[in-house]
């Protein structure tokens, strides 16, 4: 790290779920920037930002918006904005960290968890790419197993927190609860699961499944990986949940599968079924470590583990993980 530069970072789409947690996390993080802007819609335009002791004004997101040299700029306003802003910031020579899907699947643009493939970081063309919240907590738990035992085959079953629809995801959830009718979902979310995350596509397959599928698949480095999912919308506000069952080349001693996860990179187990002890929303929420939990074997398949996956979509998710990427590409480590 250069400790005489001084470095500067946007924030785009700063007063929604996504980017307020993104400025809540670089207050805890405390990294060496010491400029700071944050940019909205036309609709947010002018609000006031309180952040590390002073307050800013959001400012309109417009085409001369980076005219005034950025180092980074963390994207979190859809996938639209996206497309027609980060290719005009990283032209100026800021370096984007895009929350959307709008580069994902983009060979030329690095999906990165830092804690996955912080190697890629560093090979971007301006632009890097954050994944989809449940992919990103589903890799830090599969990466070190993979590394040791060669994943074959991955079964994705997803509980996935009404917060990662935005606010009027959590208006729903609420407002469910009083009787009134949804406006972000296409049912009534409270006391109920939703088996769509997103559009349906051709084949039968809802966005957000495929998106975990070519995600994984990319971030692992295992274009032919057999993959499939299913994605549900929960009745819970922060915090997804994903059973996943895995199928390995290479057999497999439980208790050492369980100190690899023990010390990865990111992760916090919690197996301890004789008291009841395994991850909840409810324990995970607010923090930035992914949870594995009841960890057992497939005993329909020759090495196959089933693993309970939980961790704040918001945070770890999206927030945290962008963040953690400025923050290796500050100190290159």
């Amino acid at each position: 790290m250069n400790l005489d530069k001084k470095y500067k970072l946007a924030v785009v789409g700063a007063t929604g779920l996504v980017g307020s947690t993104v400025l809540k996390v670089l207050e805890e993080k405390n990294l060496p920037i010491l400029e700071y802007e944050f940019f909205a819609s036309e609709r947010s335009c002018g609000k006031t930002i309180s952040f590390m002791g002073k307050d800013y004004i959001v400012k309109k997101l417009d085409e001369s918006s980076f005219n005034n040299h950025f180092d980074f700029a963390i994207f979190s306003a859809g996938g639209d904005t996206s497309k027609k802003y980060s290719p005009i910031a990283a032209k100026s020579g800021c370096v984007v960290i895009d929350n959307s899907s709008a580069f994902r699947m983009d060979p030329c643009v690095p999906l990165v968890v830092p804690e996955v493939n912080s190697e890629e970081i560093f090979k971007h063309n301006g632009i890097i790419a954050n994944p989809n919240c449940s992919t990103i907590q589903a890799v830090v738990s599969l990466k070190p197993l993979d590394d040791r035992y060669n994943i074959k085959r991955v079964i994705y079953s997803t509980y996935q927190a009404v917060s990662g629809a935005g606010w009027k995801g959590i208006l729903d959830l609420e407002n469910g609860s009083k009787g009134l009718e949804p406006q972000k979902f296409n049912y009534p979310i409270f006391n109920n699961c939703l088996p769509q995350i997103d559009v349906f596509l051709d084949n039968g397959y809802t966005k957000e499944e495929e998106k975990m599928i070519n995600e994984t698949r990319k971030i692992l480095k295992k274009p032919d990986l057999k993959i499939t999912a299913t994605t549900v919308r929960v009745p819970v506000i922060n915090c997804h949940s994903e059973s996943i069952n895995i199928e390995f080349e290479k057999n497999f001693d439980l208790e050492e599968l369980k100190n690899i996860l023990q010390n990865a990179p990111g992760i916090i187990l919690q197996d301890d079924i004789k008291n009841c002890i395994y991850p909840l929303p409810t324990k995970v929420s607010n923090h930035d470590e992914v949870y594995v939990g009841r960890i057992r074997r497939d005993y329909s398949v020759t090495n196959g583990i089933n693993l309970w996956v939980v961790a704040d979509n918001i945070r770890k998710g999206a927030a945290s993980n962008a963040v953690q990427i400025v923050e290796k590409l500050i100190f290159k480590n």
